[in-house]
């Protein structure tokens, strides 16, 4: 039995997402339960060799050009149906009731958390430039962020972050997932950017590459995100 079309009829079974260590530890399970010797070649697998084969499948589903793909997001595998199918799948499946969406204000905090946690509401505010209180809450009931604990700072202001739900809200597989950046920074207009410094530090002059996040892009990812659901 291929590896790859096992995990498929795993994840086609599942009635969750699945992780590479759920996965690992079903054929754990599996293994220690059978005798068959077809089952026994798992006995050693490693999540590298699990990730391999979801990769694999993954290539193999998309060029097939099926209306599904596999995804990975929030760290957990599943089968998706494309957004341009969504209006289809929303008539049999019903439609659900969605929260109201982020506003300009709650998308700009959210990313600068989402790139600078864990940060304090101090620091979100000293970026932003307005006070963040009412957004922060909103944030924290929409369950996007979380406490992280305390800063080591006088007074110990809270740390924030992201959550699991944050990365599922907008589809990435993972933090990393996210544009690369060092820095945020705030232009009068309002739109933030990352700013990309040369890892090389170039004595003459410091080279930066600065890609608007906020609320264009992350706005762009909720719209699709909500379209997938």
């Amino acid at each position: 039995m291929e590896l790859k079309l096992i995990i498929e009829s795993l994840l086609f079974a599942s009635s969750k997402p699945l992780t590479v260590a759920e996965i690992k530890k079903i054929f754990s399970g599996v293994v220690d339960k059978s005798e068959d010797l077809q089952v026994k070649i798992y006995k050693k697998i490693s999540q590298r060799e699990i990730e391999e084969a979801l990769e694999n499948l993954r290539l193999d589903i998309e060029e097939l050009g099926r209306p599904w793909s596999l995804s990975c997001i929030g760290g957990a595998w599943q089968f998706v149906t494309r957004p341009e199918y969504a209006i289809w799948v929303r008539f049999i499946m019903g439609e659900k009731p969605r929260p109201p969406r982020l506003t300009q204000a709650t998308i700009e905090t959210l990313a600068i958390i989402a790139y600078r946690q864990p940060i304090t509401r101090a620091e979100i505010e000293e970026i932003r430039g307005v006070s963040v209180d009412g957004v922060i809450g909103t944030l924290l009931e929409r369950k996007l962020i979380q406490q992280l604990g305390k800063a080591d700072l006088p007074g110990k202001p809270t740390l924030y972050g992201t959550t699991l739900e944050f990365l599922q809200y907008f589809g990435l597989s993972s933090l990393d997932a996210l544009p690369d950046a060092d820095q945020l920074r705030r232009r009068r207009s309002g739109a933030l950017q990352i700013n990309l410094d040369n890892e090389n530090q170039k004595s003459e002059k410091t080279e930066i590459m600065e890609k608007e996040v906020s609320p264009e892009g992350l706005a762009e990812d909720l719209e699709h995100k909500e379209v997938d659901e």
